[in-house]
């Protein structure tokens, strides 16, 4: 069920008595520990309720305009937290029903430690019976990464520790170069890519093509000349100290996207990010063949088998999956172990919110091929959390505490609920 502000300071107890582990009360919300964890593991615990939170973003909306939280609950007390990532929904009414129909028909009831089972009947659901789209599986990811949250939980674990162990015990990550300028005056990228070295970042990614949005297109020569001189600046600055990948969200048309690439080969770019929209994965495999750039695609794409043909038809090698969008936590690992036997690696997308951040987290900590994770540093990402995760010197220290390792700092969700 959702809540609204008010409700959520009644269930709460806010009004009264103090904050709880759960966001809204009802279910028993101290945290779970020491010989209750044993009970928990001993006990045959049950997801018996639900509650989803819509909050609002801060400007610049990285993670869109609203977050939508969920939180699975059980009999033993344990509350898991998930998010269906908002992407390009603007109203997430939809969303919080479909949520809602999904955990009452197939999730309550059913133990979270059965994740595997609850994902396929999330699956397998009559409406889109084994062929969910974007509508669909961002509320899957939710469920699931609420599910590990709570088996993380129970056992005093944290998930990536469930799913093999810690392989990383860093992570690599990368930044947004600030674009706002740099078209009227290319020097300007050099000045902001010096800016990111001082800050000790080593990878950096940018979208110098505008706009994002439209069908493929060709752009003319001197507008891809132009953007060389972007990356000439950047690369005169710093040199070889930052890896810059470019971010092209499926704007060109195959061949303007062969032609961008010859031109920018020369400044040894990190990637190319969907020269061409992911829905033709034969053209992109043309565009692979093209350049020695590497290719990679992801964000848009939903379970093991897009991923497949993608993999298959070697039309890219570094792998950009949304744990908050491809099916959850469940499903990007069998992803990454399917890249890493096509010697793909993973570069997690995470236009998201913080608590679909956290799960990517816990998937590149247990994974022998991650390769940088994109990342979101505003303030309202590490606010939302008691203790954030954060970046230092370019690298995330992943977190050690059970589950998802983050607990939600309940002062600023109820500031950012939304009315």
């Amino acid at each position: 069920m959702s809540i609204d502000r008010r409700g959520f300071l009644q269930r709460s107890g806010l009004a009264a008595a103090g904050l709880g582990a759960g966001l809204g009360g009802g279910v028993a919300s101290k945290p779970v520990m020491g010989e209750e964890l044993q009970d928990s593991r001993e006990r045959n615990i049950k997801i018996t309720g639900y509650r989803t939170h819509v909050l609002d973003n801060i400007d610049p909306p990285i993670g869109h305009r609203k977050w939508l939280f969920l939180e699975l609950e059980t009999d033993a007390g344990i509350v898991g937290l998930g998010e269906r990532v908002s992407g390009g929904v603007l109203e997430l009414g939809s969303q919080v029903a479909l949520l809602g129909e999904l955990i009452e028909s197939v999730v309550i009831g059913k133990s979270p430690f059965d994740v595997e089972r609850i994902w396929h009947d999330l699956y397998s659901n009559p409406h889109d019976y084994r062929h969910p789209g974007l509508s669909k599986t961002p509320a899957m990811s939710a469920i699931d990464m609420a599910c590990w949250d709570i088996v993380g939980k129970a056992t005093g674990q944290p998930i990536y520790k469930l799913l093999g162990g810690k392989f990383n015990d860093r992570l690599r990550a990368y930044a947004y170069l600030d674009t706002a300028g740099v078209w009227e005056n290319p020097e300007l990228a050099g000045v902001r890519a010096r800016e990111l070295v001082d800050r000790g970042m080593g990878v950096c990614k940018l979208d110098p093509f505008q706009p994002i949005t439209g069908g493929p297109r060709d752009y003319p020569l001197k507008t891809i000349n132009h953007v060389g001189r972007i990356f000439r600046a950047m690369r005169d600055a710093v040199g070889d100290e930052l890896e810059i990948g470019i971010g092209a969200h499926g704007q060109f048309t195959t061949s303007s996207a062969i032609r961008v690439a010859s031109i920018l080969e020369e400044f040894n770019p990190f990637f190319f990010e969907e020269p061409v929209y992911p829905e033709n994965v034969a053209e992109m495999a043309r565009v692979a063949q093209m350049t020695t750039i590497p290719i990679a695609t992801g964000e848009r794409l939903v379970t093991k088998f897009e991923f497949a043909e993608v993999l298959n038809k070697q039309a890219a090698n570094i792998i950009q999956l949304d744990v908050g969008q491809c099916g959850g936590i469940t499903e990007s690992k069998k992803i990454a172990t399917m890249c890493e036997a096509h010697y793909a690696v993973i570069a997690p997308h995470m236009y998201c919110g913080p608590i679909a951040a956290s799960a990517a987290v816990q998937l590149d900590t247990c994974s022998p091929n991650f390769l940088v994770q994109e990342f979101n540093t505003n303030d309202l990402h590490r606010d939302i959390f008691v203790e954030p995760i954060t970046i230092e010197n370019g690298f995330i220290t992943p977190p050690t505490g059970p589950g998802l390792g983050v607990e939600l700092d309940e002062t600023v969700v109820r500031r950012q609920l939304s009315d």
